[in-house]
């Protein structure tokens, strides 16, 4: 296996507003290449609603309505060039993320930092 290689199928994380997220995560990871693929609602789903975030049919990020998550987690999400972290950055913001830090380059990568909705720290990197 090499450091490209991820042994993690998928994440899921809570929200307390999942349209807002949904939202968000549409904007923001649209430039990765992610897309909805997969949204349940809670009466589907006879508990919580959720909607998955992938590449081609495969959900990698998934967040569940069930209310703020606590502890918050930091995501970092791989971008293939640095104009996708760019673009990243951008949609993020436009999407209404607040800047934490710069973005900025290390050992030949691309780095962005958010601060998505819910405190939730988002980045991405190449």
């Amino acid at each position: 296996m090499n450091e490209l290689s991820l042994i993690i199928d998928h994440v899921s994380l809570s929200v307390e507003d999942l349209g807002r997220a949904k939202n968000f995560y549409s904007r923001a990871l649209a430039p990765l290449g992610m897309q909805i693929v997969g949204e349940v609602t809670a009466e589907q789903n006879g508990s919580v609603g959720f909607v998955g975030f992938g590449i081609g049919r495969k959900g990698s990020f998934w967040v569940a309505h069930n209310g703020r998550q606590n502890p918050t987690a930091h995501i970092c999400f791989r971008a293939p060039t640095r104009a996708a972290v760019r673009d990243f950055h951008a949609a993020a913001l436009g999407a209404g993320a607040k800047l934490v830090t710069r973005p900025r380059q290390r050992r030949a990568a691309s780095a962005t930092r958010e601060l998505a909705q819910e405190d939730r720290p988002v980045d991405s990197i190449c």
